[in-house]
C-alpha cells in the first residue's frame, strides 16, 4: 500500500490525525516546555531522539502486531479519564512532570481502545521507554544533582590522592592549595548519567539473555557514570595542579566528557559480552546474536493469538468515546487552567525598611546569572547588624504567580552549590517565649571552619509552610479554590563567631524573626 493510498483512507484521519490535533491543543504548553528543555538543557539534549527512538522499535514489531487480535478495549476509556485527571491536577499544581506524565498515560489509554490488551502489550517497552524523555521536576533535579556533585567530588579528591597530589573537599570545592577547583552543577555527571541510564534500557531491552542480566546491566549504568565522572573531575584536578586552570575550560573540557562517555558506552558492550558467557551452555553466541529484536511472530503464533481473518476492526467505539472526553477538557483548561491570576496588591521590596527594631540594614543586588536562574518576580537581599554583632543575611524571594516550573527554590538543594555542606536540618519552632510563635526550617552549614546557621520558611497566602511537598499541595488546592499561586521563601543566615555557638547565633535569629515577621506580612499578601 503506497504513501497516498493511506492518506486516503478514512481509518487514516480518525486513527491518527484526530487525536494527535486534539493532543496538541491540549498538551500544547507541556511540550513545549519539554522541548525547550531538552535544547537548552545539555542534561536532557538526547531527549530529541527518544520518541524516535520508540517509534523505529514500535516499527520493528509491526510483524508481530499484524498477527494478533488488536480488537479495542473499553480499559482505554478509563485509562484516559485518569491521564486528563493528571493533566489538571499538574497543571493546577504547577508540576509538568505531571503534564508529561498525563500525556503519557492518555497516548496509553488511545492505545488501548484501539488495539487492546494484546497489542499494547506487544510495543509496551517502546512506550513505557518514553518516560525517559521527561526532565526532572526541579525540587527532585536540584536534590539529586547537588547529591551528585558532592559524590563526585569525593571521587575527584579521591583519584587525586591515589596519585600522590594533596588535595581537601570543602562541599563541591577541590582545594589543591593555590588553586580551588569548583564542581559545578554541570559537572555533577548527571550528563552522563542522564543519557547512559538510556542507552543502557534500550540495550536491556534488546539483550536476548536472562531477566538478571539484562536487569544488571542497566542498573550497572548508574555506578558506571558515577564513577567515570569522578575519574573525570580527579584527571582535570591532576591537569589544573600541573598546568594550570587552563586545562578546565574550553575544548579539552568539552573533549573530555565526549571520550568518558564512548568509554563508558564501550564498557557497557563489554559487560554484554562477559554476561552473555556467564552460564552459557553449548555453543557460545557472538554479541551480534545475543543482541537484537525479538523475531518476528510465525504463522502459527498468529493463529494462536486469534488472528482476525477479516483485518482488525480500526473504529471501535471506545476509541471514539475516549476522545469525546478531550471537548471538556479542552473548554475546562480554557476557563479554569489557563484564566489569569489576580494576587492582591503590594509594595515592593525596594520600599522594605532598612531599619528594623534595633537592626539596621544595608540591600545589595544579587547577581544576574542567579536572578536568571531564580526567576523570581520581586526579591530583597541584605545584611542587618545589631550593635555590636555579626550580620544577618536577610533574603526573601517572591512570585507572583508559581505555576509551572517558576517556584521557590528550597534552600537544602540551592546551598551545597557553593561548596557548603549541611551538617544538621531540623524543623523548629521558635518564638512561643516571645508570642509570635513561627515554625521554620533550621539547617547548620559548614565549609572548612566556617559555621553558619541559616532559618527558612515558605510565606504561601497567608501560610507558612516548611515542607516542600505540602508547598506544592496547597499551590494545587489554592490554584484551584482561589486562582492564586503566589508566595515567598524567606531564608535568614547569621555566622557562628568564634568563641561563641549556635545556640548564641540562634538567639539572634529567633529576636530578628520576631522583628521582622510583621513587616513581612505587608510585602507578601495573606
Amino acid at each position: 500500500m503506497g504513501v497516498m493510498e493511506i492518506l486516503y483512507k478514512r481509518w487514516f484521519w480518525q486513527m491518527a490525525v484526530l487525536p494527535v490535533l486534539l493532543l496538541a491543543i491540549i498538551y500544547y504548553p507541556g511540550m513545549a516546555y519539554m522541548v525547550k528543555s531538552w535544547y537548552t538543557d545539555e542534561n536532557y539534549g538526547y531527549g530529541f531522539f527518544v520518541p524516535l527512538i520508540s517509534l523505529y522499535l514500535i516499527w520493528q514489531r509491526r510483524e508481530r502486531l499484524k498477527a494478533i487480535d488488536r480488537g479495542g478495549t473499553w480499559w482505554g476509556f478509563p485509562v484516559v479519564s485518569v491521564g486528563l485527571g493528571l493533566y489538571f491536577i499538574g497543571e493546577l499544581s504547577t508540576l509538568y512532570v505531571l503534564i508529561h506524565l498525563s500525556l503519557l498515560v492518555v497516548v496509553t489509554g488511545l492505545l488501548l481502545s484501539v488495539i487492546g490488551t494484546r497489542g499494547l502489550r506487544e510495543i509496551a517497552f517502546p512506550v513505557f521507554f518514553l518516560l525517559t524523555m521527561i526532565p526532572l521536576p526541579d525540587f527532585l533535579y536540584q536534590g539529586f544533582s547537588a547529591r551528585m556533585q558532592l559524590i563526585s567530588s569525593e571521587l575527584g579528591v579521591g583519584f587525586l590522592k591515589l596519585v600522590g597530589v594533596t588535595a581537601f573537599r570543602e562541599g563541591n570545592v577541590i582545594d589543591l592549595g593555590p588553586i580551588q577547583l569548583q564542581v559545578a552543577e554541570a559537572c555533577s555527571g548527571l550528563r552522563y548519567l542522564f543519557p547512559l541510564s538510556t542507552l543502557a534500557l534500550i540495550c536491556a531491552y534488546l539483550y536476548r539473555e536472562d531477566l538478571w542480566k539484562r536487569a544488571a546491566l542497566f542498573l550497572s549504568s548508574f555506578p558506571i557514570a558515577i564513577f567515570l565522572n569522578g575519574f573525570r573531575i580527579g584527571v582535570t584536578g591532576f591537569l589544573v595542579d600541573r598546568y594550570g586552570r587552563v586545562t578546565a575550560e574550553g575544548f579539552f573540557h568539552a573533549f573530555s566528557g565526549w571520550l568518558l562517555f564512548v568509554c563508558s558506552l564501550l564498557m557497557l558492550v563489554g559487560e554484554m559480552w562477559v554476561l552473555g558467557r556467564i552460564g552459557a551452555r553449548g555453543r557460545r553466541r557472538s554479541l551480534s546474536e545475543m543482541f537484537g529484536p525479538a523475531p518476528a511472530a510465525t504463522a502459527d503464533e498468529g493463529e494462536g493469538s486469534g488472528v482476525r481473518k477479516s483485518g482488525s476492526v480500526l473504529s471501535p467505539p471506545a476509541y471514539f468515546v475516549s476522545l469525546a472526553l478531550f471537548v471538556p477538557v479542552i473548554i475546562a483548561s480554557t476557563h479554569v487552567v489557563s484564566g489569569e491570576e489576580i494576587p492582591p496588591a503590594r509594595p515592593t521590596f525596594a520600599e522594605f525598611p532598612m531599619n528594623v527594631g534595633a537592626w539596621t540594614g544595608r540591600s545589595f543586588p544579587m547577581e544576574e546569572e542567579y536572578v536568571k536562574t531564580l526567576q523570581f518576580d520581586d526579591y530583597l537581599l541584605a545584611d542587618y547588624r545589631g550593635p555590636g554583632d555579626s550580620p544577618i543575611n536577610f533574603y526573601v524571594a517572591y512570585y507572583q504567580s508559581q505555576r509551572k516550573g517558576q517556584s521557590a527554590h528550597s534552600p537544602r538543594t540551592c546551598i551545597p552549590g557553593g561548596g557548603w555542606e549541611i551538617t544538621s536540618l531540623e524543623e523548629k519552632k521558635i518564638g512561643p517565649e516571645a508570642g509570635f510563635p513561627l515554625t521554620v526550617n533550621r539547617a547548620v552549614i559548614q565549609k572548612g571552619t566556617d559555621e553558619r546557621v541559616v532559618y527558612y520558611w515558605f510565606q504561601q497566602r497567608g501560610r507558612i509552610l516548611t515542607n516542600e511537598y505540602l508547598v506544592k499541595f496547597y499551590l494545587f488546592w489554592d490554584a484551584l479554590t482561589k486562582n492564586r499561586t503566589d508566595g515567598a521563601l524567606v531564608r535568614l543566615t547569621a555566622p557562628v563567631p568564634k568563641g561563641k555557638s549556635a545556640a548564641d547565633v540562634d538567639r539572634r535569629l529567633v529576636e530578628f524573626a520576631g522583628e521582622v515577621r510583621p513587616i513581612l506580612a505587608r510585602f507578601i499578601p495573606h
